[in-house]
């Protein structure tokens, strides 16, 4: 067991991934899970973006310093959980296999995706590069293709 605590980042505007994060059971098996919600504006969500981890492509899960995203964090994450609870031995059961995890997880992303349009939510907007201004166009006055 590491002495870093793991990580995970999830979509806090997802229902589905709020209660996926809530229902692990890991602290048995890693040690302590630092939870972060992917809108969060952490500098840690931007520097793994950076990285080319898309967290609109699914959640990101690192331990002992992986990185797993997507159907392979699932996967690492059933394989690490503790039996302790129905939804735990479920969730092994069936992500275990990483067969299973990458084919069962396009189905997860299109409930996420369902879920955030019925709450009228976007996706996680991608952060914008340190030191990059964006232009704004005035409130008022003439567009320039008016002018």
């Amino acid at each position: 067991m590491s002495d870093a605590a793991a990580l995970i980042i999830y979509d806090g505007d997802c229902i589905l991934c709020q209660s996926y994060v809530r229902l692990l059971r890991l602290r048995d098996t890693v040690g302590p899970v630092e939870l972060i919600d992917a809108r969060s504006g952490d500098a840690r969500v931007a520097s793994y973006w950076r990285g080319g981890f898309d967290p609109n492509r699914g959640m990101l899960f690192i331990h002992d310093g992986k990185v797993h995203h997507g159907s392979d964090a699932l996967h690492v994450l059933a394989l690490l959980t503790s039996e302790i609870s129905w939804f735990n031995r479920l969730n092994r059961m069936v992500f275990s296999s990483r067969a299973a995890s990458s084919m069962l997880y396009p189905f997860l992303k299109l409930g996420r995706r369902l879920t955030l349009l019925a709450r009228g939510k976007g996706l996680i907007r991608r952060p914008r590069p340190e030191g990059l201004e964006v232009p704004r166009r005035p409130l008022h006055g003439p567009r320039s293709d008016q002018a």
